[in-house]
């Protein structure tokens, strides 16, 4: 996404707009409730990776009834957080984030740090993460850029139908020309612009006439060109999969607190070769471990 530095004047109007919209039209989801809290926000980050809105609230709803801090999560197996995360996909992320539960406990007295290099430091939390926490939990001004982000700057700003393929560096800039100086508002907008590209500016069918800023849009006053660029990969169709085949043996492990055997595992799939391999995958990635009677969650 090669970005022409946006004009102050556009840039200003874009992010007021934008964060009036925001205001009068935002969503009621728990994360943005006043009260919420450093150790929700982190949750409901970790959550939301590769995950929709309505799967996550009501799993992070019962994680935090659960959980309500660091330390409690820290208390448990990390079997019990891969067991809580049942069918949210991508079951490392339950691993990752009981890690980081512990080092939160460990290294910060149980509060979830501010600082964007502490918040790196953390297992499983990459730099998109580590700036959402500081930027909503705790009202830093920093530049957050996610898939909706990309989209919105790429239409308005740039004028292409779709961002290319992600660069960090790149991507903040874009962001950063964009965000407001005042902390209050910034924090306002790096929300108000994932808000737009999720109910409006959507991937197939952007809802232009509902747009805040569509007067201010490159890619409508260029009359929607189509987007000729670099394109990321498409994830394979999930039937059939590995990642189906892994979710299987997952639903096996959690189902139990006792060892699941090879041959119990191996009625769950008719491919033996695949069922390995996912099995193998499993295994790397530290979900299942090779105990005497067969295959258990990490304890």
């Amino acid at each position: 996404m090669n970005v022409t530095p946006s004009p102050p004047v556009k840039a200003a109007s874009v992010s007021a707009a934008l964060n009036a919209w925001f205001v009068a039209n935002a969503r009621d989801l728990p994360w943005r409730r006043d009260g919420f809290g450093a150790w929700g926000i982190l949750v409901s980050e970790f959550m939301l990776q590769q995950t929709p809105v309505n799967r996550v609230i009501p799993r992070l709803e019962e994680w935090l009834a659960r959980w309500p801090t660091p330390a409690a999560l820290a208390a448990v197996p990390p079997s019990e957080a891969v067991r809580a995360w049942s069918s949210l996909g991508y079951p490392r992320r339950a691993l990752w984030l009981h890690a980081a539960a512990v080092q939160i406990t460990e290294l910060h007295g149980g509060v979830v740090p501010s600082d964007l290099d502490k918040l790196l430091a953390l297992t499983g939390i990459g730099d998109y993460t580590a700036r959402a926490v500081a930027a909503f939990a705790y009202g830093h001004r920093h530049p957050v850029v996610d898939t909706n982000t990309r989209r919105v700057i790429a239409r308005a700003i740039v004028g292409a139908g779709e961002p290319s393929p992600p660069s960090r560096g790149r991507d903040l800039d874009a962001m950063s020309q964009l965000l407001p100086q005042s902390v209050q508002e910034a924090a306002l907008f790096n929300a108000a612009i994932m808000e737009l590209g999720a109910v409006v500016c959507t991937s197939r069918s952007p809802h232009c006439e509902l747009c805040p800023i569509r007067n201010e849009c490159a890619w409508r006053a260029a009359d929607y060109p189509e987007y000729t660029g670099t394109r990321k990969t498409v994830q394979k169709k999930f039937e059939g999969s590995d990642r189906q085949v892994r979710g299987l043996i997952m639903a096996e492990l959690r189902s139990t607190h006792r060892a699941v055997t090879d041959a119990e595992i191996g009625t769950l799939w008719p491919d033996p070769a695949q069922l390995q391999r996912a099995l193998a995958s499993l295994r790397a990635d530290g979900l299942a471990i090779l105990v005497q009677d067969g295959y258990t969650l990490p304890e």
